[in-house]
């Protein structure tokens, strides 16, 4: 697979760095030099030093020999030219393009056919906005995913001591959980992520991700003793594009959502665009502030400026004040690690968003989508069985999958399935693997041929 990817940003170099170590063939373009040092003196990857929007540089990139074209730089007309072009020269190939200007996103009929074609427009912003929405809609939850048309839910919960299924053997799961359809994918046990078996035990401090039927969510959560109080209660720190989006979702009667912005210009725009929330001027920062709106009494504090050190010390003072959880925006990866150790509840990624967004395009196989679990040291892919695939035709337990890899569900026809190791998957079912990052080529493989030992 021969992959162009226009802009060496972080998303850029991201991408390239997970494909490259995937043995994927990836050219990264970009009018900047340091950029592109630092892609070529880390990854093994092709660099090109020059503009997306130039069709020379395309052709130069071979283009014409491509499967898949990704414009993520940081500005939309760029992506959207480039995108233009790569039309132009190769019109069969996959196009993506990472786009945030909502003059362009609320048009997307424009860009389906001809010149303009895009197969799928990436906007972060959105995306952040969803996994809040995901978060708000289970508060005990660390970090939460939709499949199957949104009937499976993947989450994954940190235990509490008292937790009934502390000390519970995997393969006694169902005895504790009465009437639940669920399948433990993985444990985080002392930021160590392990894909379990059957022998191994949830131990008191574990990060337990549940699979689960979504309409069993309520009953799985009070089952395992982790239900929590409902968010009511909104602090929304930042009233940019993200901002702005997720106080959309939350103007209504079932939240009482405040925003506060340091822009005074920004904050009349947004009052007139908004109905009952409450948009308050002010610095997320400010101490004396957060004391005045009794920040301690709510229930949750996002913040999500473009300022990454400002939404950590922002929701660090809320916690410290007493608001009950916190999410801060993070766009450098290497805070991500930092996050929950220094008592954030929840982040957010936009450039990581944008990557799982990406990646379902470049898995081969019919991948629906696909999402990276705890940072990206697993991946759980949704995808069709097809009939030349290596794990149609067998049961699960004989299919020899790599360790790390396992089934979690899927979908027949309009039934949702958790499976035993003596069900045999079919082709046109659609799957729910999860896998340890560095298994991710031989699952590819056996997504789409036959392998002897399989």
């Amino acid at each position: 697979m021969r992959v162009i990817i226009v802009g060496a940003g972080e998303v850029g170099f991201n991408v390239a760095r997970r494909l490259s170590g995937e043995s994927k063939e990836v050219v990264v373009i970009d009018t900047n030099s340091k950029a592109l040092s630092r892609v070529s003196d880390t990854l093994d990857v092709q660099t090109i030093l020059g503009s997306g929007s130039s069709p020379e540089i395309l052709k130069r990139a071979g283009i014409v020999d491509a499967d898949i074209f990704l414009a993520v730089t940081d500005k939309d007309e760029i992506n959207l030219i480039s995108t233009f072009l790569a039309n132009r020269i190769a019109p069969k190939i996959i196009k993506l393009a990472r786009i945030r200007n909502e003059d362009y996103t609320k048009y997307p009929e424009m860009f389906t056919e001809g010149d303009l074609r895009i197969d799928t427009l990436i906007n972060p912003d959105e995306e952040v906005v969803e996994s809040i929405l995901r978060v708000m809609s289970v508060p005990g939850a660390v970090e939460i995913n939709d499949f199957v048309g949104g009937k499976v839910r993947l989450i994954g919960v940190k235990l509490p001591k008292e937790s009934p299924l502390v000390g519970v053997t995997l393969m006694n799961i169902k005895e504790h959980l009465v009437g639940i359809n669920v399948v433990i994918a993985a444990l985080v046990r002392e930021d160590r992520l392990i894909i379990p078996g059957g022998l191994d035990t949830i131990q008191e401090g574990d990060i337990v991700y549940f699979t689960s039927m979504r309409n069993q969510q309520e009953s799985l959560l009070r089952q395992a003793g982790i239900l929590s109080d409902p968010i009511r209660k909104v602090l929304i720190v930042g009233g940019g594009n993200v901002g702005f989006l997720l106080a959309q979702a939350l103007d209504n009667k079932k939240f009482h959502t405040r925003l506060l912005d340091k822009d005074s210009d920004r904050c009349d725009e947004l009052s007139e665009k908004l109905d009952r929330v409450i948009v308050l001027h002010g610095d997320g920062t400010d101490q004396e502030l957060l004391k005045e709106e009794n920040v301690g009494e709510l229930d949750m504090v996002i913040s999500v400026t473009g300022d990454e050190e400002m939404n950590i010390l922002s929701c660090l003072l809320a916690k410290n004040l007493g608001a009950r959880k916190t999410i801060t925006r993070i766009n450098n990866f290497a805070y991500i690690p930092l996050i929950q150790p220094i008592g954030i509840d929840h982040l957010v990624c936009p450039r990581l968003s944008a990557i799982n967004s990406i990646l379902h395009f470049v898995r081969q196989g019919k991948v629906i989508s696909a999402v990276s679990i705890k940072g990206e040291e697993a991946e759980a892919l949704e995808a069709i069985a097809q009939e030349k695939s290596g794990i149609v035709g067998k049961p699960i337990k004989d299919l020899n999958l790599p360790k790390g890899t396992l089934i979690l569900c899927f979908q027949r026809g309009e039934e949702v399935i958790i499976p035993s190791g003596f069900t045999v998957i079919e082709p046109n079912d659609r799957l729910l693997i999860i896998s340890t990052r560095k298994n991710i080529p031989e699952i590819e493989k056996a997504l789409t041929t036959k392998l002897e030992y399989y």
